[in-house]
């Protein structure tokens, strides 16, 4: 009778020397010798410009999206009007196309050529060697004073309030031309093109007598 109660109790020290015997302290982790360091975190594109492609700034990027404020009344970034056309080409930072005039001091218009099926719809007019005038077909392009293409013509008349000289357009029946002068007394101006239905299609700023050709160079 001894022996059978004796039994539980050895079993179950039997029991509480195995459970022992099992729990060593966890060993402070250590890295293999031959496993290699985890890879610094993939840098974004965007974030590390190509060593061999310089950054886009405001002036010098072939993208429809230009930082608003660098069309101005005075010109295009640091290339005011009256500057030579070499300005120009250094004020946009990239390809303007090599068109010429076709006689001396004759019209014509540095532009972006496309890029794939993107147009820039933007141009710049030369006139006299001079730079007269930026013509805008691009909504990502805002003119000073907030307007851009899109917008109709009750939103141009709120942001330029009594300073809009509407006409109808020359050629398009139910357009109209809204001209917008200078608010710092300049002699350049602005002028947004709308459809039948008020709806601006572009626009173009620069000084007298170029910024009103309708024709552009003719």
């Amino acid at each position: 009778m001894h022996f059978h109660r004796a039994l539980p109790a050895i079993a179950v020290l039997s029991l509480a020397l195995a459970a022992c015997q099992g729990e060593t302290p966890p060993a402070e982790p250590v890295a293999p010798a031959s496993a290699p360091a985890d890879p610094a975190a993939p840098v974004p594109v965007g974030d590390q410009p190509d060593a061999h492609v310089p950054p886009a700034t405001a002036m010098g990027t072939n993208v429809p999206e230009i930082v608003d404020g660098v069309v101005t009344f005075q010109g295009f970034g640091p290339a005011m009007f009256g500057s030579e056309a070499e300005q120009v080409r250094m004020a946009w930072g990239n390809d303007l196309g090599d068109a010429a005039p076709s006689e001396p001091g004759g019209c014509y218009y540095l532009s972006p050529p496309p890029l794939g099926t993107t147009r820039y719809d933007i141009g710049f007019m030369i006139e006299g060697d001079r730079f007269s005038r930026v013509d805008v077909g691009n909504d990502g392009y805002t003119a000073p004073g907030g307007g851009k293409v899109g917008m109709d013509r009750a939103e141009i008349e709120r942001l330029y309030a009594d300073r809009v000289e509407a006409a109808p357009h020359k050629y398009v029946e139910g357009a109209q031309t809204l001209r917008v002068t200078d608010p710092e007394g300049g002699t350049s101006a602005l002028v947004f093109e709308t459809d039948a239905g008020g709806r601006v299609t572009g626009w173009r700023i620069g000084v007298p007598p170029q910024v009103d050709y309708v024709e552009r160079c003719g």
